[in-house]
């Protein structure tokens, strides 16, 4: 059974940090793209950053690159995102995501539940 469980939300001060991890199992974690995904309220769900499977390819949101770092450890099946000079606008519900094609191209795609982050003084 497939599990992503994320961890680490909670309330911070404007210009604070906070890590995020993901604890992925179920699924062989290393041949997958992982990904962080936040959905702000009212809005739809958008791509904050993602890793490849391997070497570790990383790409941002315009918005956090400078701000934001994501990494993964495959010995531990957990990805992470460290989240610091936080803004208001970066209040979220913070999804982890998991995904690979397969050799027939079929797309497989998890998600986490989610983990609040709210940004305010």
């Amino acid at each position: 059974q497939v599990q992503l469980v994320e961890s680490g939300g909670g309330l911070v001060q404007p210009g604070g940090s906070v890590r995020l991890s993901c604890a992925a199992s179920g699924f062989t974690f290393s041949t997958y793209v992982m990904g962080w995904y936040r959905q702000p309220p009212g809005t739809e769900r958008e791509l904050v950053a993602d890793i490849t499977s391997v070497g570790g390819t990383t790409n941002y949101a315009d918005s956090v690159k400078g701000r934001f770092t994501i990494s993964r450890d495959n010995t531990k099946n957990t990805v992470y995102l460290q989240m610091n000079n936080l803004k208001p606008e970066d209040t979220a519900v913070y999804y982890c995501n998991a995904n690979r094609r397969d050799f027939y191209g079929m797309l497989h795609n998890y998600w986490g539940h989610g983990t609040q982050v709210t940004v305010s003084s």
